[in-house]
């Protein structure tokens, strides 16, 4: 028996724990990440319902091509995500972590088909860019650099090669006539003007429109002074449209497509350029009618130009398009973006 007096004793003993669960309210932002970890693989299937016929079709005419062909041009889609997470570093002054930045044009690519116009891609690495410690005018100046460079790229890659491949000349029916043209050169003349006079009546726009030009210009300097980052940017924006044409060759040759790779290169660019005036998630649609046009005008059946379309899109949008929506996930729940 202990000999300890009763009065030591404590009067009462503390209560046992429930076993019955806390339940913790979500924060706002809580829930608004988990969100936006789930609305890419919602996005995704509501996509994939509306455009099953499409995914079905490509799928049956790449089961009976030749799968060695088939690789390279899945060689070459993976190609292109490091080609954009170059021309992105080659765009910025600070040296950005290569493995993540490689992630975030992967998951970018995803959510590039979602939304027109490149927004998908340019929102996705702005919001990398902000996590990295980038300042907002910086990220936004970068992202306007690597919009100029890579039209402006192109069109010296396409130029080169009409120059050096004088017998692909004869476009026929691609050639714009008079009016076409200058519809085209009204356009661009009316959105210039436009915001211009925004920006002349809307003085609330003026500091930090004249912020970012101001960030922009500098940086182009900058950039411009370092041949590693020049090479980046310049090298990596020319060889974009290479790297989708050989994707597209490469699907092509394995349906058995009678154009060379140089035609199809010509048909790429000749139709993102046609095609680039209609803004559309990843190109799709209208510039799928371009690039079919384009190659049946250089000798191809109309039917296996489709189905070489068919099976681009298949195999750099929905072949990747899941484990780039599940990176895009991850990335946003690590707070990565």
């Amino acid at each position: 028996m202990s000999s300890l007096p009763l009065s030591d004793l404590p009067q009462s003993l503390p209560a046992r724990p429930t076993s019955a669960p806390v339940c913790r309210r979500l924060s706002p932002a809580r829930l608004a990440r988990h969100a936006l970890t789930l609305l890419p693989l919602l996005l995704i299937g509501a996509w994939a319902a509306a455009d099953w016929p499409t995914v079905r079709d490509g799928a049956v005419r790449l089961a009976s091509a030749d799968p060695g062909w088939l690789l390279a041009g899945l060689f070459f889609t993976c190609m292109g995500w490091v080609i954009a997470a170059v021309v992105r570093q080659g765009a910025l002054p600070e040296r950005l972590p290569p493995g993540p930045l490689l992630a975030s044009q992967f998951a970018a690519g995803a959510a590039n088909q979602v939304l027109p116009a490149g927004l998908g891609a340019h929102a996705v690495t702005l919001r990398f860019l902000q996590n990295q410690g980038i300042p907002l005018a910086r990220a936004t100046a970068s992202l306007a650099l690597y919009s100029l460079v890579k039209p402006l790229a192109k069109t010296a890659v396409l130029l080169v090669f009409l120059v050096a491949f004088p017998e692909l000349l004869h476009l026929g029916g691609l050639v714009p006539d008079k009016r076409t043209l200058l519809m085209v050169a009204g356009g661009v003349a009316l959105g210039l003007g436009a915001a211009g006079v925004l920006v002349t009546a809307v003085r609330p726009l003026r500091r930090p429109l004249l912020r970012f030009l101001r960030t922009a210009l500098t940086d182009a300097r900058i950039l411009h002074t370092r041949p590693s980052r020049v090479l980046a940017l310049w090298g990596g924006a020319a060889a974009t449209p290479l790297l989708q044409a050989s994707v597209i060759a490469s699907v092509g040759f394995a349906l058995g497509l009678p154009l060379s790779w140089t035609q199809v290169v010509l048909a790429l660019l000749l139709a993102s350029t046609a095609a680039g005036a209609v803004p559309a998630p990843g190109g799709i649609g209208p510039m799928d009618a371009a690039l079919v046009f384009t190659m049946v005008t250089f000798g191809a059946p109309t039917g296996l130009a489709a189905a070489t379309v068919i099976g681009y899109r298949v195999l750099t949008v929905w072949v990747p398009l899941l484990p780039g929506a599940l990176v895009l996930s991850i990335m946003v729940q690590r707070k990565i973006l």
